[in-house]
C-alpha cells in the first residue's frame, strides 16, 4: 500500500471510529453509504426511512446511557438492547438488518454478530442476500470479505486489528447461523467480551426454545449487547408473540403499519384490504402489522381473552362459587388454585404454587376452602392429582375428583373431558370477566387443537406443547376445572357447604394446633 493510500486508509479508521460516527449508528448510515450520489442506487434516496431513524436512534441513547455506567462495579446497570418490530410487507427490515450489522462489525471492532431467520431460504436469499448488496456501496466494503453464510475482516484487516488495535480476531465475525428444533442447544455460541450483535428475521417462525439459548450470548456484563428481532406478526404464540405480551418490560416494542411508511406502494396494501377486508388476518398481518386475532391451529383467539379482560364486571352474587386445582406434573410445572363465580374469574385471583409436594398442596386446598367457603371443588386427578385427593377426602373434605383423559359428555364434538372443559371455557369467554394478567393470557392463547377423523375436536396435550417450548397452561387449566361439572345457583338449591366432617378437635389435630380464630396460618 502506498504513503497516499496508508494515509487515506488511516483517516477512513480514525473517521468512523470517532464516537460522533461509532456511537451514532444514524450518523455511520449516512456516512457509509452514498445517499443522493449520482451513478449509484441511492441517487434518488436522501437517507433511511423515519421508522428506520427512529430504531438507530434508539440506539445511539441507548449507547450513551450504558456509557454513562461502565465503569467497574456498575455491571449491574447495564442492560441488553432488545427490540422486537412487527410489521407489514416491504418496510424495508433487511436493508436496516444489513447497516446494522455493518455499524457493528465497522465500529465493534472485534465484536459478533450472529444472524438467524425462521428459514434457511429467507436467511440465504433474502438476510444474507441484502448484506451483499449494501456491501458493494459500504464506503470501508475493503475492509470485510462476504461470503455466502459470514462476513469477516480481510486478511489485511484482520492483522492491523490485532497489530495495532490489539484486539483478538477469532470472534470477529458475522454468521448466518441455522438453527434445528431438534437440538436446540446447537444453537449455543461464543461468549465475546467485546460486543455481541444477535438479528432475528421473520422471528416469529422461530422456535422458542432457540430464544431461550439465545439468552445465554448476552451473560459478559458489557455496554454492546443488541438483541433485535423483526417480522411480520403471523403468530399468536410463541417468544416473538411474548415480547409484545408476557415478556414485554424486557423488549423495546414496535408494531409499523405499512401505509405509514414513505416509499411503499400503497395500492398493494389497499388490494390485501379489499381482497380480504380491513378487519381479515390478512390485512392485520400483511398492513396493518399487527398479529392476527387466530392461530392456524390456536383453540382460542387472543381478541376473545382481550374483550374478556376489558368488559365491565357485573357481579352474580348468587351464583355458585367453583374453584380449580390443577396439580403439577413435572418439576417445572405449577400447581394452580383458580375461581370462578358465574361471569366473574377476575375478582379472586389464582394462587400457584411450585415445587411442593402432594400433602402440602394438600394443605393449602384445604386453607383455601376454608377461606373461600366455595360451592364446589374440582381437582384434576390425573397423575400424581390423585394423591391430593385422596388426603383432603381423609379430612373430611368434600372435592369432585376430574380426569381429564376421560369421556366428554358431549362426546360426538369432544376427544375427552379436558377439551370439553376447555371449550366450555371459550364459550363462557364471550360473556366472561378476566383479570389481565399476562400468565394467564399466554397460556389461554397457548394449546393448538386438531380434528380427528370422527369429527371430534383434540385440544394439544401438555406434553407436546413442552417439546415446541410453550410452558405447560396449568394456570389455564385449573380455570377450565371449573367447567367440568354443571353447579346449580344458590337460589336454586339448598347447598350443602364444603366443609370437614370432623370436629375441632381433628382439625386441630391434623394442623398440628396451628389454628388461630378457626382459621389454619
Amino acid at each position: 500500500m502506498s504513503k497516499g493510500k496508508a494515509n487515506a486508509e488511516q483517516e477512513l479508521v480514525a473517521r468512523i471510529l470517532r464516537p460522533d460516527i461509532a456511537d451514532d449508528p444514524e450518523a455511520f448510515v449516512m456516512y457509509a453509504f452514498p445517499w443522493g450520489k449520482r451513478g449509484t442506487p441511492l441517487e434518488r434516496h436522501t437517507g433511511p426511512r423515519a421508522w428506520q431513524r427512529r430504531v438507530l436512534a434508539a440506539l445511539r441513547e441507548f449507547i450513551a446511557a450504558m456509557q454513562a455506567h461502565d465503569y467497574v462495579g456498575a455491571e449491574d446497570k447495564l442492560e441488553v438492547f432488545r427490540k422486537a418490530i412487527a410489521s407489514g410487507r416491504g418496510i424495508g427490515k433487511s436493508a436496516l438488518i444489513a447497516w446494522i450489522i455493518y455499524w457493528f462489525m465497522s465500529t465493534r471492532i472485534g465484536g459478533t454478530c450472529i444472524v438467524s431467520a425462521n428459514t434457511e431460504t429467507q436467511l440465504r436469499t433474502v438476510t444474507w442476500g441484502e448484506l451483499g448488496k449494501w456491501h458493494a456501496m459500504l464506503i470501508n466494503k475493503h475492509w470485510f470479505d462476504i461470503s455466502a453464510t459470514a462476513l469477516k475482516p480481510a486478511k489485511w484487516f484482520d492483522e492491523l486489528v490485532q497489530n495495532q488495535l490489539k484486539r483478538g480476531t477469532k470472534y470477529y465475525y458475522a454468521e448466518a447461523k441455522l438453527w434445528s428444533e431438534e437440538n436446540p442447544d446447537a444453537y449455543a455460541g461464543a461468549h465475546n467480551p467485546l460486543g455481541m450483535l444477535l438479528v432475528f428475521d421473520e422471528a416469529s417462525g422461530i422456535v422458542t426454545p432457540i430464544w431461550t439459548v439465545a439468552e445465554g450470548y448476552f451473560t459478559e456484563p458489557i455496554v454492546d449487547r443488541y438483541w433485535l428481532a423483526f417480522s411480520n406478526p403471523r403468530s399468536v404464540s410463541g417468544a416473538f408473540f411474548d415480547c409484545f405480551g408476557k415478556n414485554r418490560r424486557f423488549w423495546r416494542t414496535e408494531q409499523i403499519d405499512s401505509r405509514t411508511v414513505e416509499g411503499t406502494d400503497k395500492q398493494i396494501y389497499q388490494k390485501i384490504i379489499d381482497q380480504y377486508g380491513d378487519d381479515s388476518d390478512e390485512a392485520r398481518v400483511e398492513v396493518y402489522g399487527q398479529f392476527p386475532r387466530v392461530g392456524t391451529n390456536q383453540f382460542i383467539p387472543l381478541d376473545l381473552v382481550r374483550m374478556a379482560q376489558d368488559r365491565e364486571l357485573v357481579e352474580d352474587k348468587e351464583a355458585p362459587l367453583l374453584m380449580g386445582v390443577d396439580v403439577a406434573r413435572f418439576g417445572d410445572d405449577e400447581s394452580v388454585i383458580a375461581y370462578r363465580r358465574g361471569r366473574d374469574a377476575r375478582t379472586k385471583n389464582p394462587k400457584t404454587y411450585k415445587g411442593v409436594d402432594t400433602s402440602t398442596l394438600a394443605v393449602h386446598v384445604a386453607n383455601a376452602i376454608e377461606c373461600e367457603n366455595p360451592d364446589a371443588v374440582f381437582i384434576d386427578g390425573a397423575g400424581v392429582g390423585g394423591g391430593v385427593i385422596d388426603r383432603l377426602r381423609q379430612l373430611g373434605y368434600k372435592v369432585i375428583e376430574v380426569q381429564a383423559g376421560s369421556s366428554a359428555d358431549a362426546a360426538d364434538k369432544y376427544l375427552n373431558k379436558r377439551v370439553e372443559m376447555w371449550g366450555l371455557l371459550r364459550e363462557w369467554l364471550k360473556t366472561g370477566c378476566l383479570s389481565k394478567n399476562e400468565q394467564l393470557e399466554g397460556e389461554l392463547i397457548a394449546p393448538e387443537y386438531e380434528i380427528t377423523p370422527k369429527g371430534q375436536i383434540k385440544l394439544e396435550p401438555k406434553e407436546s406443547m413442552k417439546k415446541r417450548g410453550v410452558a405447560s397452561p396449568d394456570m389455564a387449566d385449573a380455570l377450565a376445572l371449573t367447567f367440568a361439572h354443571k353447579v346449580g345457583y344458590k337460589a336454586d338449591l339448598s347447598r350443602e357447604k364444603i366443609q370437614r366432617s370432623s370436629a375441632f378437635d381433628r382439625r386441630n389435630e391434623w394442623f398440628g394446633g396451628r389454628i388461630d380464630g378457626g382459621w389454619m396460618i
